[in-house]
């Protein structure tokens, strides 16, 4: 695989129900009928949504669009929710797309001239435009126009064209990979970040009652807690704990039901799956918990080390179970304790006899 060009969001995982990004089996109606369309609606995100309703109120008083946004995190957190929200917060239509989808300046110029005034654009994964398109945004962001070069040669000539005022936002998984003049063209920065299991439970709650399934307190705080902080993982574990409830329940999704649920998907009471375990199982085992080389990872699990590093690692590492090192991955000893293993200080003490003989002299 030619790692430059991988993209975890371009990969599917079908056996894995836990992770974030958006797979076929997330149909697309149920989920737009899952979004919440104000940010009294939404939950979750206190900070991220206090700053916007100022932004926005700020913006309504003056009669001008907002300014362009970024809104960057872990997928499936609802970036793409509060782009929708902002446009009906304010009032206005708004047009999705996505970077690898624009892949011509033309592309890119036909969706700004299409724009009416005070329109959202949302472009997810901006930070996968190519520099070309890219190029195009900046003075639309920064002057409301873009420059276009008819003909060619020496009869070649340079024109503006001037656009409706629109707000942009930006969505990224990455935000390091963004360009530091795309970037700064963003008058709104905003990160998202992981849920509580408490605020996870009230998103179960409410798709539950949008999708009419029964479920109760205890129901929803186990499928919350197992959801690794992730509103679409909640709802697909939602959706599937409703199958569970059907047939072999009562219809109502209970504890027990989504324990059943959850111990047949093989997710367990912190949300790590099979293959999550197998890593960590495989790094116990045969390595004696690490350090050991993403490379020699992938070849003990059959896995590509790329997809270890961007789609099993960050939240192994979020929850402390692994940890980088120059030298390479290692088992934590919460890890360690979470599979059932003894753990033992490798050090043998040794650090802390030596530092202590160095006190002693």
């Amino acid at each position: 695989m030619n790692t430059s060009t991988f993209n975890s969001e371009d990969m599917d995982f079908e056996s894995r129900y836990v992770d974030p990004h958006y797979k076929s089996e997330d149909d697309a109606s149920v989920e737009y009928s899952l979004r919440p369309r104000t940010l009294n609606e939404y939950i979750g995100q206190e900070k991220v949504k206090e700053n916007l309703k100022v932004y926005i109120d700020a913006a309504k008083r003056r009669g001008e669009p907002m300014d362009h946004v970024l809104l960057y995190g872990p997928p499936g957190l609802g970036k793409t929710t509060l782009a929708g929200i902002i446009a009906a917060e304010m009032g206005v239509d708004i047009r999705v797309t996505s970077g690898p989808a624009i892949e011509k300046q033309g592309d890119l110029v036909a969706l700004l001239t299409n724009l009416n005034d005070g329109d959202v654009l949302f472009i997810d994964e901006i930070h996968r435009l190519s520099r070309q398109v890219e190029e195009i945004l900046y003075p639309a962001m920064e002057d409301g126009a873009v420059d276009l070069i008819i003909g060619k040669g020496p009869s070649a000539q340079s024109i503006r064209l001037d656009l409706p005022k629109f707000t942009l936002v930006g969505a990224t998984t990455r935000a390091g990979q963004i360009t530091a003049p795309l970037r700064d063209r963003f008058g709104v920065i905003l990160r998202l970040e992981l849920y509580t299991p408490e605020e996870l439970a009230g998103i179960v709650r409410r798709s539950a009652g949008v999708l009419e399934i029964g479920i109760d307190e205890d129901g929803a705080t186990e499928l919350a807690s197992r959801s690794r902080g992730t509103p679409r993982i909640a709802n697909r574990l939602l959706k599937r704990a409703r199958d569970f409830a059907e047939v072999v329940g009562n219809g109502t999704i209970t504890k027990e039901t989504a324990e059943l649920a959850l111990a047949r998907m093989e997710i367990d009471p912190l949300g790590l799956d099979n293959i999550d375990r197998m890593l960590l199982t495989a790094m116990i085992k045969n390595y004696n918990g690490g350090p050991v080389g993403l490379d020699t990872i992938a070849a003990a699990i059959g896995e590509e080390a790329i997809t270890i590093e961007d789609v099993y690692e960050p939240y192994l590492m979020q929850i402390g179970f692994l940890s980088r090192t120059p030298r390479g991955r290692m088992v934590t000893p919460a890890g360690y304790r979470h599979l059932g293993f003894n753990y033992e200080d490798k050090s043998g003490g040794r650090a802390d006899n030596v530092q202590q003989k160095l006190f002693d002299d």
